[in-house]
């Protein structure tokens, strides 16, 4: 499992689309369904761990993101 798209399939395979309309938002609700399905121990701890670095750098992406949005009046490069 390496990008986004991949854990978006693992959440998948148990009838979970997230799309709220702000990426940074979809990542944050993957996050919170992904510890819920290890909490149920419906995945192994190699895909919950390996879906979560996943989900940590692409927020991070988004926070960097957002900050230059702010420094840049807003406008979103």
């Amino acid at each position: 499992m390496q990008t986004l798209y991949d854990v978006q399939q693992l959440l998948k395979r148990f009838g979970i689309f997230v799309y709220v309309g702000k990426r940074k938002w979809d990542i944050e609700l993957m996050a919170i369904e992904l510890d819920n399905l290890f909490r149920a121990n419906l995945i192994t701890k190699k895909e919950f761990t390996n879906a979560k670095i996943v989900l940590t750098r692409e927020h991070r992406i988004e926070e960097k993101r957002d900050g230059k949005a702010e420094k840049f009046g807003g406008i979103r490069i």
